[in-house]
């Protein structure tokens, strides 16, 4: 097992198709503690049963900087302790450059960056107070290439802030104990894209990915599980892609 009796915070994780759902089924069946943490308290405790007994869903807008402290307060509470934060939640809007205004641009980078730096800062008291922890924060293929199929300008930028809001964090954290570590997803086929790839367009752009196929969500949720273990200790502001080899650099 390797997340043995630690515990788990995954925000954004209640989507049944979603790539949080599939890194806490994951973090679950490795013998973590899950806390699953969305928008609707309500589909945040169904996704934390289904994943099994003894994990725990909670409500929480990743925006909102109390209700992240509140949050990982109540996971102490309840759990004990935070070893692990996977900084899932996000949005994305596919729009062109001169069709983002000002509230295209402030829900995505609230939700994708302002989200990420609210909830680490959230956990970031218990983990130092133990002298140990890892967080995995999600970018995007996005982030790297400037642009993606689904995603706008703005998201790119938001998403390319996570990238250097990781690196930061890990040079800040490491001597305190604490890992920070970024995922790159590409294309991957969840609930967000559910509808907009017909098989036409998915011929199409595994063409342009040497591995042949799209990702799915278990593809991006073993990525996590490496960076939240054992395995990765001796490894920090690291941006590891999950992409199929659609970008190589």
């Amino acid at each position: 097992m390797l997340l043995n009796d630690r515990v788990c915070v995954i925000t954004g994780a209640a989507s049944a198709r979603g790539i949080g759902k599939a890194t806490a089924r994951l973090f679950a069946g490795q013998g973590a503690r899950v806390a699953i943490l969305d928008l609707d308290a309500g589909q945040a405790e169904e996704a934390a049963r289904d994943i099994g007994p003894g994990h725990l869903g909670l409500a929480c807008d990743v925006t909102d900087r109390a209700a992240c402290a509140a949050a990982a307060d109540e996971v102490v509470t309840r759990l004990g302790r935070i070893d692990v934060l996977v900084n899932n939640a996000g949005i994305t809007q596919p729009l062109k450059i001169m069709e983002i205004g000002p509230e295209n641009y402030d829900a995505v980078t609230d939700v994708n960056l302002r989200g990420t730096l609210y909830m680490s800062q959230a956990v970031i008291p218990a983990m130092r107070q133990q002298g140990s922890g890892a967080i995995v924060c999600m970018s995007s293929v996005s982030a790297q290439r400037g642009g993606g199929i689904f995603g706008g300008p703005h998201y790119s930028a938001a998403k390319g802030g996570v990238l250097g809001l990781a690196k930061a964090m890990a040079r800040e954290l490491g001597p305190d104990g604490v890992r920070v570590n970024a995922v790159t997803p590409g294309l991957i086929q969840t609930d967000i894209t559910r509808g907009k790839l017909t098989p036409e367009l998915k011929v199409e752009i595994a063409r342009g990915i040497p591995l042949g196929r799209l990702g799915v969500a278990d593809d991006v949720a073993n990525a996590c599980l490496f960076l939240a273990s054992d395995l990765s200790t001796y490894i920090t502001g690291a941006v590891i892609d999950v992409n199929g080899g659609m970008l190589i650099h």
